[in-house]
């Protein structure tokens, strides 16, 4: 269990995660107590009493030292909780010669919170790998030379010189030059942007096209990825030390236990024998001894994660699992996510000319490029001969010949529609990027190219509003391709044009009235990632960042069983709540019968063990797997609707 109110041995109030040798020892410990018990029962058994004693201390010593230490230390600091019951229970039962029962009560609290902790431990080793996308050196324009200065010399203020295929290592405002960027890895945005002098630009995008001149607007260390890092690493901190589920339970019930204890030595003493009601007190702190409580939580919860892995989906930890349980709403970032990242043509007009010729022409230019467009437009056609003397013109299109004609494409900036402006202006109201085809001069056809809608969105959003779901999207792309895509997908809830901060403040937002949770792949969503109440990354196809950020990573690259998810956590949270309802009324029945002298230690720690039992098998109930709903193919209807959706 976490302790944030337990003070156990994982982690105390306002300290880290516990680092990985730390973890390491602990599992160590426990698995050393484990076996020790074991073989304390079998040497019982076995009337092998000396060896059965010898097996105790040890199970007693090593289970011990994972949690006595760190209990004591929160007792000083004035925190008290189950390990520091643990901890009373146990001396008492080695003052009352039950050395089995202090074994038992050692190993079971130490093999538990070496439970929990390798479920909630977070590795954050890819977190900073998000810096890494930064070069080490850039060029700059210094008194009238170009120089190439390490990345952390550059200062506010001065010009960078980014070329071709060049990553920017800090944001700026361009100040000569015309180019598109591929700014997908910080705003999310599928298709690359067309810049010119007056554009702000963003740390980490690469420069598709000419070379640029760029007035750095803050250094390195303060750019956009910096501070996303940094807000991931604070977001992160502020969810470690949330509340458990069993925390809450355990709250009330530590302090109560060890007061009633308390009073029933002090009153017993008054009143009769001292020995007699001392022992009283002792035998009640061991039946108030938590093992089933302890274990009820990380023995469903393990359950619950080895069944979600067996359908592809990495559950970091109890507190992502309960935290997925209670979430009313579920935001999806747009690229990667919804769609598949991979424009295609979703339209053609065309002016006289035929639909083929059209896309003939514009794939015989793009034959050799390696823009994002031209490989959309060169699987939707074929070229009509070879072309000659092709020149691309950064940031607006390009020109070459074709037979004996001269061709030109490119954006509606750099080529007119002429007759053709209505359609233009319809595709790009549905969302769509649109490049014109000009022959000799003339406009020929329009071609709307747009990353499409992932199949199997319709019927995993038509399912999330059937559990009472409410969903959003957070896009860093256009609002008019935004809108397209969510209409299609059944999402009424847009916000887009959103950079990574304006998508955690948008997060932020959404908490204020319910639980939330976020998908997304991009490292552009790590902030809003960490900052949900659980964050959920697409693993395969997602950044490291991302996945890093994440609570909860789906390895493949669809999103086919986000429902089942949910109601699997749904379904775990009550186990979970069966189970530590389970416990403590076992210990409530317990404590009164112990007190009054009813029961004796042997029938105390009997009852305890099958409890456990009871635990365990009900908590085993959470294996089973998360059923994945069919995907319905999306309908013509909805390819229609996305093809013609209007914002």
């Amino acid at each position: 269990m976490s302790d944030s109110c337990c003070a156990g041995p994982a982690r105390e109030a306002g300290s880290d995660s516990p680092s990985g040798w730390q973890e390491g020892w602990r599992t160590i410990a426990a698995g050393t107590a484990a076996t020790a018990w074991l073989v304390g029962i079998v040497a019982g058994i076995s009337d092998a009493d000396t060896a059965a004693d010898v097996a105790f201390v040890v199970a007693v010593v090593a289970g011990g030292l994972t949690f006595v230490p760190s209990s004591l230390r929160a007792l000083r600091g004035g925190r008290v909780g189950v390990g520091l019951l643990m901890t009373i229970a146990g001396a008492g039962a080695l003052v009352l010669g039950q050395l089995g029962e202090a074994a038992a009560l050692a190993f079971l609290f130490s093999v538990s919170e070496a439970l929990e902790d390798w479920a909630v431990t977070r590795a954050r080793r890819g977190l900073r790998a998000v810096l890494e996308l930064v070069p080490e050196t850039t060029l700059v324009r210094r008194d009238g030379v170009v120089a190439e200065v390490a990345t952390d010399d550059v200062r506010t203020g001065e010009v960078i010189v980014l070329r071709a295929g060049a990553r920017l290592v800090t944001d700026g405002l361009v100040s000569e030059g015309q180019s598109v960027l591929d700014v997908s890895a910080v705003t999310g945005e599928s298709i690359p942007v067309e810049c010119t002098a007056g554009d702000r630009v963003v740390a980490g995008s690469i420069n598709g096209g000419g070379q640029l001149d760029i007035i750095a607007t803050a250094a390195p260390a303060d750019s956009t990825l910096a501070r996303i890092v940094h807000t991931v690493e604070e977001a992160q901190e502020h969810k470690s030390n949330a509340q458990r589920l069993a925390d809450r339970v355990a709250r009330p019930l530590v302090p109560g236990i060890m007061v009633l204890a308390a009073a029933i030595a002090f009153v017993g003493s008054v009143v009769g024998d001292p020995d007699v009601w001392i022992e009283r007190a002792l035998v009640v702190l061991v039946a108030a001894a938590p093992c089933a409580l302890a274990i009820s939580v990380p023995v469903t919860t393990f359950a619950a994660i080895g069944a979600a892995t067996r359908t592809g989906t990495v559950i970091k930890g109890g507190a992502a699992l309960e935290a997925l349980a209670r979430v009313r709403v579920v935001a999806f970032d747009k690229t990667g996510t919804l769609t598949r990242n991979r424009p295609v043509v979703v339209d053609v007009a065309t002016n006289g000319t035929s639909r083929d010729t059209v896309l003939g022409l514009a794939a015989a230019l793009e034959a050799n490029s390696d823009h994002p467009l031209a490989a959309a437009i060169t699987a939707a056609g074929h070229p009509t001969g070879p072309a000659s003397d092709v020149q691309t013109i950064a940031g607006a299109g390009i020109t070459g010949q074709v037979g004996d004609h001269d061709v030109r494409l490119g954006s509606p900036r750099f080529v007119p529609g002429g007759p053709l402006d209505t359609e233009v202006a319809r595709m790009m109201e549905s969302g769509a990027t649109v490049v014109i085809v000009e022959r000799d001069r003339t406009p020929i056809g329009a071609i709307a190219v747009r990353d499409e809608l992932r199949p199997e969105v319709p019927t995993i959003i038509e399912s999330l509003h059937r559990l009472g779901i409410h969903t959003t999207m957070l896009t860093g792309d256009h609002r008019a391709t935004a809108v397209a895509i969510a209409r299609a997908a059944g999402i009424d809830d847009v916000r887009a044009e959103l950079l990574p901060d304006d998508k955690q403040t948008a997060i932020t937002e959404l908490r204020s009235r319910a639980a939330v949770a976020m998908v997304g792949d991009g490292i552009n969503d790590a902030p809003a990632l960490a900052t949900a109440d659980v964050g959920i990354a697409m693993g395969a196809l997602g950044s490291d960042v991302a996945v890093e950020a994440a609570d909860i990573a789906i390895m493949g690259d669809q999103l086919t069983h986000l429902p089942a998810l949910v109601g699997h956590a749904r379904r775990t949270r009550r186990i979970m709540v069966q189970n530590l309802v389970l416990s403590g009324l076992i210990i409530a029945a317990l404590v009164p019968i112990a007190a009054v002298g009813m029961l004796g230690l042997g029938t105390v720690v009997a009852v305890h063990e099958g409890a456990e039992i009871l635990v365990i098998a009900n908590a085993m109930r959470a294996r089973s797997n998360p059923e994945r709903p069919a995907a319905r193919p999306i309908r013509n209807r909805d390819q229609s609707e996305l093809a013609h959706a209007h914002a």
